[in-house]
């Protein structure tokens, strides 16, 4: 049963893979420690030492690396529907 039209259910495929590729890219990212992406991480402004600094940066950088790959998750979970959703339109348009 369809629930969304065809140009919408084709926009949530485009959308989701973008969106998969993107975040999957990112998480990468954040796990090799790209020094690009450290603005991006919530440290704080001053630290005691080099030591305390590295492992703070170290827990951040693994805490958005799998924040994108959970948001990677769930775009393919919006991947199957909009296929889904898809297949459907294509199946009532084609009777």
């Amino acid at each position: 049963m369809p629930v969304c039209g065809p140009k919408l259910s084709l926009c949530g495929l485009i959308i989701s893979v973008w969106g998969i590729i993107q975040l999957v890219l990112m998480g990468v990212f954040y796990y090799i420690h790209s020094v690009a992406l450290i603005e991006d991480l919530p440290l704080e402004e001053h630290y005691s030492g080099p030591v305390e600094f590295y492992a703070e940066a170290d827990k951040a950088y693994s805490q958005n690396a799998y924040n994108c790959w959970i948001a990677a998750c769930i775009y393919v979970l919006t991947l199957v529907v909009s296929g889904q959703q898809f297949y459907a339109n294509s199946r009532t348009t084609s009777n």
